[in-house]
């Protein structure tokens, strides 16, 4: 084995070695017929005193494979894995069923054929070879070794040191040499590793009885062999020091820690300083064991500490013991097998394909070429650990050297450090509390080492982020882990990436009925649906309000769902020390002052979903920070990715995040941040009209918001934009209704641009209901611009004839409280748009409009800028042809555009009216009341008798005639 090299010197501690090996039948067969096997150097059987030939090196893997699973049920894919890795023949395992039956026949020459097998069976899909574990030299080796950890431990050093004589004197070369395949090397890497441990014990047992001075050439010898293992350095100082050579032990820590600083840029550890510092202070020579003269101690027998024992007739060593030491070396026998995973849960639900996809891959670690990591990310509460440890379950008889568990503490304020867990995985892998190193980086070279060869699932809970789980992975092949995360940013090489979301209704009725019975459910399916529908699909929050709902047998479900209204859900979502806000509350402590208000600020925005120009619009900030500062909160798991560039709250969190904004944040800082985001929406709508309809009144009529809003390119780009936020502008409404009178005024100015845009489309139709809400609103908080605004919009007619005459009463009803209203000129709540100008938008006779134009026209037209309000009012009479209401009309339009004192917009007008009257007339067969009018084609110039020749482009009236377009003079 490599562990033997550097042994040549080492007489003080190898001299019965010889002696040893026959004494144990090492180096030849036992008599009579039982088996031997041999891997501690080339593989090789003997039955009985007759050699057996294992066959070629891959029988002879197969055949090492099976004997150190000691009995235990091997698969064929294991098998395959273990001989050939990631690229197996493509007759692997007609291949590997001819190894089999080979070494049955090597085993049981006379097994007839047919006979079933004794000793290497057919288990479970694949082969065990059932022999007694005394036959196999690793087996005895490492049996050594665990006596000799327990009879130091005991205080017989004498004892140990024999056993740990007897162990190493087994090997007979490199571990399993010769032998290809993964499998093997991960065995060979374990076995050569436990030698060399096994020597260094064996070194400390001679210093300890007083054999320093002859095991210092040894000493020397192994701690060349292997510099960078500072128990080896250390041993070898403690003998230099003990034979008085107190210059050459100092010179070796020296050495020792160039080296350490060489290869891997580190201190030596904290046992090793502190030797060093307790051997400069002590004399040359002094300490337990070390000679006080040339004459002192059993002179002549240090070569040969097994002869310290005064030998009576019982066998009992009759002399005193050196002092028991302290224990400060590591003791590895055969390794413990850690099985630290919490319990199943009982109750699981769901979930399903997670299961599905998680289950298999982390079974093919066995034998993939690395080991499998996979990471579950998600919201707090979204269940990421009850499907960690219920998958980790499902597949733990596939990890049979143990499975490891931590709780990272990631989202909290302080999260676990990394090299405390190597510390606590080392203890529970059989590492002793003081032979645990002290730097980050050594622990976790040494974790590595110990997982080769082992097949251990390591499950990292609640992780922060990347560089606290990177030193907790293992090394090589054979092991999986699975790590729960808030943060979606996770990165991982070669990580399975598993998003864990809100269940759907299903999966979360199958949850709540697991919890409180299906039966009860099935009794209230309505008032079921409603409770998980109020919990949002969390699971956390389906389980709290189960577990309330088991405690109380008697009480309905409907009687909680009436509990959990939006002002106290939070409050009602909690059982004893579990909450769904306590949850939250962990992740929001952690964040700094700046994240904090992010995402307080953040959640009022009322939307489903937001973007980054949202986000910014809410905290007063660039798109690139307030993008930062989002991402930042996607990675603490209190935001969520939805989509591309849109971000959204869990309906819980959203709520905990606005409580949080009500207790630590100003009402005035709260409406700021309202306010711009609807300033930010309503900019963006009407860019969209401008795009879509380019020459709409609607955007020059309603207040200018101070936001530019989103970009978007074109009118396709608009209406797509448009179709998509459809839902999001609804709820905005909605919650902004739900916050007046603060922001009543810009959720009407809103709705009045969303309204126009879609008027000439079906979903035009789904605004009805918040219009009335508005209606209601404005009335309740005696706004009566909005109230005018909002009836306005109730007015216009669309889809069907039928709907005139309640867009008459609606348009009546908003003359009043217009009237009555005052406010600033260019206001949406003090500026109707258009009142009857969406009548003259279709080519159909609209009477119960024209009659309420003429107060339509002074109430509202007086106090609007520019005349492209009169010139579509005006337009409304000309498409009806009933002369009187012309006449009236033109009267009143007339008198408003005097008071405007606005020459352009009186030509116009007087131009429309008299068009209109003609037209009426002669419709109607009345006479002419003067001189005929020229035909209907514009005059010179811009055609509204101002007399320049600006022209903005003809307007259609009706079906027969087109009149020129407006001027831009005021």
């Amino acid at each position: 084995m490599a562990g033997r090299q550097g042994q040549g010197s080492e007489g003080a501690v190898r001299g019965d070695a010889d002696e040893l090996k026959g004494a144990e039948g090492a180096s030849g067969p036992d008599r009579g017929d039982r088996f031997r096997f041999q891997l501690l150097g080339p593989v090789r059987a003997w039955r009985g005193d007759r050699p057996l030939n294992p066959g070629s090196p891959q029988q002879r893997a197969v055949l090492a494979v099976l004997l150190l699973h000691a009995g235990r049920p091997v698969s064929v894919p294991q098998l395959v894995d273990a001989l050939w890795g990631e690229q197996p023949p493509p007759r692997a395992v007609g291949t590997l069923r001819t190894y089999v039956s080979r070494l049955r026949g090597l085993l049981e020459p006379d097994r007839k054929p047919r006979q079933h097998a004794h000793l290497l069976v057919s288990s479970g899909g694949g082969y065990a070879l059932r022999v007694p574990g005394e036959t196999l030299d690793s087996a005895g080796f490492e049996t050594r070794l665990v006596t000799a950890r327990r009879l130091r431990e005991a205080g017989d050093t004498a004892g140990a040191y024999e056993q740990l004589r007897g162990a190493l004197a087994l090997p007979a070369g490199v571990a399993l040499a010769g032998l290809p395949g993964p499998y093997a090397q991960r065995q060979r890497d374990r076995l050569t590793e436990l030698c060399v441990t096994a020597q260094e014990e064996l070194f400390d047992c001679v210093v300890e009885l007083g054999g320093h001075a002859e095991a210092i050439a040894g000493l020397r010898a192994f701690a060349a062999e292997h510099p960078l293992r500072e128990r080896a350095q250390a041993l070898l100082m403690r003998a230099l020091h003990r034979a008085g050579r107190q210059a050459e032990a100092l010179a070796a820590y020296a050495a020792t820690r160039h080296a350490l600083h060489t290869e891997l840029g580190a201190e030596p550890g904290r046992e090793l300083r502190a030797l060093y510092e307790e051997l400069r202070a002590r004399p040359a020579g002094s300490g337990p064991g070390a000679r006080s003269g040339p004459g002192a101690g059993p002179a002549g027998d240090r070569a040969r500490p097994d002869r310290y024992r005064d030998r009576t007739g019982d066998g009992r060593d009759r002399r005193p013991r050196p002092p028991r030491p302290a224990r400060d070396t590591s003791r590895i026998g055969p390794p413990p097998v850690p099985a630290q995973l919490p319990p199943d849960i009982a109750d699981f639900a769901g979930r399903a394909e997670a299961v599905a996809h998680l289950a298999p891959a982390l079974r093919g670690a066995a034998g993939a070429r690395a080991p499998v990591v996979a990471t579950l990310s998600g919201l707090g509460g979204v269940g990421k650990t009850a499907l960690a440890v219920h998958v980790a379950h499902a597949v733990r008889a596939h990890f049979p050297d143990g499975q490891l568990y931590v709780d990272l503490q990631g989202p909290g304020l302080a999260p676990e450090d990394s090299s405390a867990v190597l510390t606590h995985f080392l203890r529970a892998l059989g590492v002793a509390e003081s032979a645990v190193p002290d730097g980050p980086a050594q622990k976790a070279a040494l974790y590595r080492s110990l997982l080769a060869g082992r097949e251990v699932l390591v499950l990292l809970d609640n992780a922060r982020d990347s560089a606290q789980v990177r030193p907790l992975l293992p090394g090589a092949p054979g092991c999986a882990v699975l790590v729960t995360s808030r943060a979606r940013t996770l990165a991982l090489p070669g990580a399975d990436r598993v998003d864990v979301e809100v269940m759907p209704e299903g999966e979360a009725l199958g949850l709540l009925g697991a919890i409180v019975g299906a039966e009860r459910v099935a009794a209230e399916p309505t008032a079921a649906r409603e409770l998980v529908t109020a919990c949002d699909g969390l699971p956390l929050a389906v389980r709290i309000a189960a577990a309330r709902l088991a405690s109380r047998p008697g009480r309905s479900m409907a009687d909680l769902v009436a509990r959990l209204s939006e002002e106290r859900r939070l409050d009602e979502l909690r059982v004893g020390d579990v909450g769904v806000e306590a949850t939250f509350r962990v992740g929001y402590e952690a964040l700094g002052p700046g994240l904090a208000h992010a995402f307080r600020a953040l959640a009022l925005c009322g939307m489903p979903s937001f973007c980054r120009g949202a986000a910014a619009a809410l905290l007063d900030t660039t798109d690139d920070e307030a993008e930062a500062a989002v991402e930042a909160l996607v990675d603490a798991g209190l935001v969520e990715l939805h989509g591309e560039d849109r971000y959204r709250y869990h309906d819980l969190v959203g709520l905990f995040a606005r409580r949080l904004g009500e207790r630590h944040d100003s009402s005035w800082e709260r409406s700021a941040a309202q306010h711009r985001f609807f300033d930010y929406v309503l900019a963006t709508v009407l860019t969209a009209v401008r795009l879509i309809e380019p020459h709409r009144v609607l955007p020059d009529l309603l207040r200018r918001p101070d936001s530019p809003g989103r970009t978007l390119a074109d009118a396709d780009a608009a209406r797509e934009w448009l179709h998509d936020a459809h839902p999001r502008l609804y709820a905005a409404v909605e919650r902004a209704l739900d916050a007046a009178p603060g922001l009543l005024g810009s959720a009407v100015d809103l709705l009045t641009a969303w309204s126009h845009v879609l008027s000439s489309t079906a979903r035009h139709r789904d605004l009805e209901p918040l219009v009335r809400r508005a209606v209601d609103t404005a009335r309740r908080h005696d706004d009566d611009a909005a109230t005018a605004l909002a009836l306005c919009l109730l007015g216009t007619p669309h889809h069907g004839t039928e709907r005139y005459a309640r867009a008459e009463r609606a348009l009546r009803e908003s003359l009043r409280p217009a009237h009555a209203s005052a406010g600033p000129p260019v206001s949406a709540r003090t500026a109707a748009p258009e009142p009857a100008a969406a009548p003259a938008a279709m080519d159909r006779e609209r009477p119960a409009l024209v009659k309420v134009a003429p107060d339509g026209i002074s109430a509202l037209g007086r106090r609007a800028e520019g005349n492209r309000l009169f010139a579509h009012t005006a337009r409304a009479y000309v498409t009806s042809g009933r002369s009187s209401e012309v006449d009236e009309a033109s009267t009143e339009v007339l008198s408003a555009a005097q008071e405007l004192r606005s020459e352009g917009t009186l030509g116009r007008i007087r131009y429309l009216s008299q068009a209109a009257g003609r037209r009426a007339r002669l419709g109607s067969g009345e006479p002419e009341r003067g001189p005929p009018l020229p035909a209907p084609a514009p005059p010179p110039g811009c055609g509204c008798g101002c007399g320049c020749a600006n022209m903005e482009g003809a307007v259609s009236v009706g079906r027969a005639a087109t009149l020129p377009g407006s001027c831009k003079e005021p």
